[in-house]
């Protein structure tokens, strides 16, 4: 094995999918691209990785709640184009043509072409790490959307389309009871 620069580490694991996550202020909706995302239970609890630097974390703090939504790989070009922009000074949704819906328990919105989205409550922020826990409290996913590809962000600048689908549910019966 040949030894390789332990500040690109990260590209080994990178977690996936890349999600967009919404937020509102009160006067505007926001969306962030997050590629640092976690499951952390099956109660749903998740975990993102974002801080102060980043537009949308004022709103998140404060309101404690946002949106996950998961994009698809057709919308690949916007979901970069949102990760490299400010909502400090950008309307994404206007700019990148996605539509907001609103949900029923959190003032975040929706976004209409996500394959799914999962409104979220705020549990704990480690400040840190830069890591905001979230417990969902409604998930939706649209059956109807014929692209299901979900893309994952090694960190470089590239990313991975998720493929085929391997079933191992019948080995993994005992672990999955209640879930599937």
């Amino acid at each position: 094995m040949r030894k390789m620069n332990l500040r690109k580490a990260f590209t080994l694991i990178e977690p996936g999918p890349v999600t967009l996550v919404t937020t509102s202020d009160g006067e505007r909706n926001n969306i962030m691209t997050i590629s640092w995302t976690m499951v952390v239970d099956f109660t749903p609890k998740f975990a993102i990785t974002t801080g102060n630097w980043n537009f949308s974390y004022r709103a998140l703090a404060k309101n404690r709640e946002c949106v996950i939504a998961v994009p698809t790989i057709d919308l690949l070009d916007k979901v970069v184009g949102i990760g490299t922009c400010s909502g400090k000074d950008t309307d994404k949704f206007d700019k990148f043509g996605f539509t907001p819906v609103t949900g029923k328990y959190v003032d975040a919105p929706l976004i209409q072409e996500c394959l799914a989205n999962i409104e979220c409550k705020v549990v704990d922020i480690i400040k840190k790490h830069d890591i905001v826990v979230l417990e969902g409290v409604a998930a939706y996913f649209d059956t109807s959307r014929k692209e299901r590809r979900t893309l994952h962000a090694v960190g470089d600048g590239t990313f991975v389309v998720d493929g085929r689908k391997l079933d191992r549910k019948k080995e993994m019966r005992s672990k999955l009871i209640g879930i599937v």
